[in-house]
């Protein structure tokens, strides 16, 4: 399978992603000079909810597309294929 995502949406991620790769540095920079426990936690979580946000964009298009057209599909084993992925993400996720 492939993503199928408009340009402004691509760059709206990948700058994302870039942004909590500089992030990622940062606490590692902030562990190596054993800034205090509580700081480093706090700059996690910042990213945790970054990557949060990425995945909810994702999950927008992937609703406006993917599931979009295999919905409005006469396949009904694409229908259901669709519909089983998104459940076993939020099923994978909830288990976290």
């Amino acid at each position: 399978m492939r993503i199928h995502m408009d340009s402004k949406h691509k760059q709206d991620v990948l700058a994302r992603l870039k942004s909590v790769e500089g992030h990622i540095r940062g606490i590692e920079r902030m562990v190596e000079e054993d800034v205090y426990c509580v700081d480093v936690i706090k700059q996690t979580l910042a990213v945790q909810r970054a990557i949060d946000k990425i995945n909810a964009l994702i999950l927008e298009n992937h609703l406006n597309t993917c599931v979009t057209t295999a919905i409005r599909s006469e396949d009904s084993k694409e229908r259901e294929r669709v519909i089983g992925e998104i459940i076993d993400v939020f099923e994978a996720t909830s288990k976290l």
